[in-house]
C-alpha cells in the first residue's frame, strides 16, 4: 500500500459547498460551543458595527447639502413621507457619537472573536495531538509524517482565520451588499437600478477573470521553477556532466524548458494586457456611464448633490463587498476542506485510549511468551509474509537472542511482542492468555524497550528517565541512574540531572544516550525487556559500560535480545536463528555452535575468527 500524500495545493479546494460538506463542517462547531455566547454576541455586535458604519455614507451626503443652505429635508416608507431638519453642528454631533459607538462595539467585538479563535482553536490542536498520540504504528507507517504534520499546521491555521476573521467578514460583506442596495432603493431608486442593471455583473465578471489570471500566474511561475531546478541540478553535479562531456544536453534541457517557461509568460502577458482592456474599457466605462447618469440627474433636479455624493460612495461600498464576498467564499470553501481533513483524523479508530494519568497495570504479567504458528503482513506490503508460522516459546525469567540476517524477522517479532501489529493468522499466548484479550495500555505498561538508536526528549536529563514512571521518586531515579552506570557523568555536569539533553538527545554521546534509555527501563521495573541491537553503535568502551548495565537490568526478568554481535549473547538461556520468516536454528550458543554447517555456527565462526 503506498504511503499517504497530504496534498499542500491550498488553491484548488477539494470539497465542493454542498449541504452536505456544509452540514459535516459545522460538527466543528462543537469546539466553539463552549464559547458560544462569545460567538453569538460577537455576531450581534458585528451587526452593529456594520449598521453603523452604513449611517455613514448617508451622512455625509447629508453634509453636502447642508453646506449647499438645505436644512429640510423628507423621506417616503411604506406610503407614508417622513421630515426632518439637519443643520452642521447636531448633524457633527451625531457623527462623533456614532464613531465612539462604533468604535466600542468594534473593540468588544474583536475582542469576543479572539477568545472564540483562539480557545477553539487550542482545543482543535488539543484534540488532534491527542488523537494522533492515540493511533496505532500503522496509520504512521502508511502516512508521511513531516508533510501530516504541515497540512495539520495549514488546516488548523484555516480554521483559525476562519472563526477569527473570515466568517466574520464574510457576514459582514453580506450585511454591507443588503443595507447597502436597500439605502440606494429608497434613496436613489432610478440611479439604483441603472446601477444593478451593469455594476454588480461586471464586478463578478472581473473576479473571475482575475482567478484566472492567478492560474495563468501559477503556471509562468511553475515554468520558471523548472528552469531554476534544471540550473541547480547541472551546477550541484558538475563534474558529472563533464566527466560524461553531456554539456550539449543539459543545455538543451535547459533551452526546452526555458522556451517553454516564455511561451508560457508570453500568454500570461497576453491574457493580463486582455485583463488591463477590461477593467480600463468595461468596468470604468461603466462606471462612467452611472456617473453620467447621476449628473444628468442632478441638473435635471431629480436628485440633490449630497445625494449624487452618497450614491457614488455606496456603489464603491457595495462593490467591494461583492468583490470581498467571493474570495471570503474560496476562503470558506477551502476552510471545509480544512475541517474534513481533521475530521478524517478524528474519527480514525484509535489503538489506545489516552487518560489523564498513567494507567497502572491491574495485574503485573509474569512474562511467559509463546508463538503459535504465527503469520505476519506488515499492512503496507500485503503481498510480502514476513513471519511464516513462527513457533517460539520463552519461560518467565529467561534470557532470549534472535539472530539472522537483515530481513529474517527479528525485528517484526519484537514488534508483535509490543503490539505495535496484529498479526494475521497463529496466536501469541502471554502467561498462557492470548495477547490480544489484554488490555493494550495495561499489557504495555509491563514491557519496557531499549533500542538501538535512543532519541531522547529535548528537556532534561531528569525529565527523560521520568519517562519510564512519571510518579518516581528523587530517590528512584538517582537509583536508576546509578545502575544504568550513568550517575558517574550525570554528577559531573554542573546542573546535574537538570541538564538539557538537547534534541533528540544530541548533547549527550551515543553511550550517554544509552544508558539514560536503560536507566528510564530499570525506572519503569517491566516484566519484559526488549533490547533492539543495543550496544551494535558504541565503541568497545562504551560497550562495555552499557553491556555492563543492560546485564544488570535483565537480572530476574524476561528479556528479548536482537544482536548481531553474537559475543553479547553468549550467556543467554537459548538463541532463536530465523532465516526467510522462520525459526531455523534454536539452542544454547554452545548447542548451536557444533551445528555443522549451520547459520550460526558459521556466524559464530567468523566473527570469533575476525576477533582473534
Amino acid at each position: 500500500m503506498a504511503r499517504r500524500r497530504w496534498d499542500d495545493n491550498d488553491d484548488a479546494p477539494k470539497t465542493k459547498l454542498t449541504k452536505e460538506s456544509l452540514r459535516e463542517a459545522l460538527q466543528m462547531y462543537n469546539f466553539i460551543r463552549p464559547y458560544r455566547w462569545s460567538f453569538w454576541i460577537g455576531m450581534i455586535l458585528l451587526f452593529l458595527s456594520t449598521t453603523t458604519f452604513m449611517i455613514f455614507p448617508f451622512l455625509s451626503g447629508r453634509i453636502v447639502d447642508i453646506a449647499q443652505g438645505k436644512h429640510d429635508f423628507t423621506y417616503e416608507l411604506m406610503g407614508k413621507t417622513y421630515h426632518y431638519y439637519l443643520d452642521l453642528a447636531r448633524i457633527g454631533y451625531f457623527m462623533a457619537g456614532l464613531l465612539i459607538v462604533q468604535g466600542l462595539v468594534s473593540y468588544f467585538r474583536v475582542t469576543l472573536f479572539a477568545k472564540v479563535s483562539e480557545y477553539g482553536i487550542a482545543d482543535v490542536k488539543q484534540a488532534l495531538y491527542q488523537k494522533l498520540t492515540s493511533l496505532p504504528i500503522p496509520f504512521f507507517e502508511k502516512t508521511r509524517v513531516g508533510e501530516l504534520v504541515s497540512r495539520i499546521n495549514s488546516d488548523v491555521e484555516k480554521l483559525y482565520n476562519t472563526f477569527s476573521i473570515t466568517l466574520g467578514e464574510f457576514v459582514r460583506q453580506v450585511l454591507v451588499l443588503i443595507s447597502g442596495i436597500l439605502i440606494l432603493t429608497l434613496t436613489t431608486w432610478k440611479l439604483s437600478l441603472v446601477m444593478l442593471a451593469t455594476f454588480p455583473i461586471i464586478v463578478v465578471g472581473a473576479i473571475f477573470f482575475g482567478r484566472f489570471i492567478r492560474k495563468m500566474s501559477k503556471d509562468r511561475q511553475s515554468q520558471i521553477a523548472d528552469t531554476n531546478i534544471i540550473l541547480n541540478e547541472t551546477m550541484m553535479a558538475i563534474n558529472a556532466v563533464k566527466a560524461f562531456t553531456n554539456e550539449w544536453f543539459e543545455v538543451t534541457r535547459f533551452s526546452k524548458a526555458n522556451h517553454k517557461a516564455v511561451a508560457t509568460s508570453m500568454k500570461f502577458a497576453s491574457w493580463r494586457a486582455l485583463f488591463a482592456t477590461f477593467i480600463i474599457v468595461v468596468l470604468f466605462g461603466a462606471l462612467f456611464f452611472v456617473l453620467w447618469q447621476g449628473a444628468t440627474m442632478l441638473q435635471a433636479g431629480e436628485i440633490t448633490a449630497g445625494e449624487l455624493i452618497m450614491f457614488f460612495t455606496y456603489t464603491a461600498i457595495i462593490g467591494g463587498s461583492i468583490a470581498g464576498l467571493g474570495n471570503f467564499y474560496t476562503e470558506l470553501v477551502g476552510a471545509i476542506g480544512a475541517t474534513e481533513r481533521v475530521r478524517e483524523i478524528l474519527n480514525t479508530p484509535s489503538e489506545v485510549e489516552v487518560k489523564n494519568h498513567p494507567v497502572l497495570p491491574e495485574k503485573r504479567l509474569k512474562g511467559d511468551i509463546q508463538f503459535d504458528n504465527v503469520k505476519f503482513r506488515y499492512p503496507t506490503r500485503e503481498d510480502v509474509e514476513v513471519l511464516r508460522g513462527v513457533n517460539l516459546s520463552i519461560k518467565a525469567g529467561q534470557k532470549v537472542a534472535l539472530v539472522g540476517a537483515s530481513g529474517a524477522g527479528k525485528s517484526t517479532i519484537m514488534q508483535l511482542v509490543l503490539r505495535f501489529h496484529e498479526h494475521q493468522e497463529g496466536t501469541i499466548f502471554v502467561d498462557g492468555k492470548p495477547m490480544k484479550d489484554y488490555d493494550i495500555t495495561e499489557y504495555r505498561q509491563n514491557l519496557a524497550l531499549v533500542p538501538q538508536e535512543v532519541l531522547l526528549f529535548g528537556g532534561t536529563i531528569r525529565e527523560n528517565i521520568l519517562y519510564g514512571k512519571p510518579d518516581a521518586t528523587e530517590a528512584e531515579i538517582i537509583d536508576a541512574a546509578k545502575k544504568s552506570n550513568s550517575w558517574d557523568f550525570i554528577s559531573q555536569f554542573p546542573e546535574g540531572l537538570d541538564t538539557i539533553v538537547g534534541e533528540r538527545g544530541i548533547k549527550l554521546s551515543g553511550g550517554q544516550r544509552q544508558r539514560i534509555a536503560i536507566a528510564r527501563a530499570i525506572l519503569r521495573n517491566p516484566s519484559i525487556l526488549l533490547l533492539d541491537e543495543a550496544t551494535s553503535s558504541l565503541d568497545a568502551e562504551s560497550e562495555k559500560v552499557v553491556q555492563d548495565a543492560l546485564n544488570l537490568l535483565m537480572e530476574n526478568r524476561t528479556s528479548i535480545i536482537i544482536a548481531h554481535r553474537l559475543a553479547t549473547i553468549r550467556e543467554v538461556d537459548k538463541i532463536y536463528v530465523l532465516d526467510g520468516g522462520q525459526i531455523v536454528e534454536a539452542g544454547t550458543h554452545e548447542e548451536l555452535s557444533e551445528i555443522e554447517n549451520g547459520i550460526y555456527a558459521s556466524l559464530a565462526k567468523l566473527q570469533f575468527d575476525l576477533v582473534n
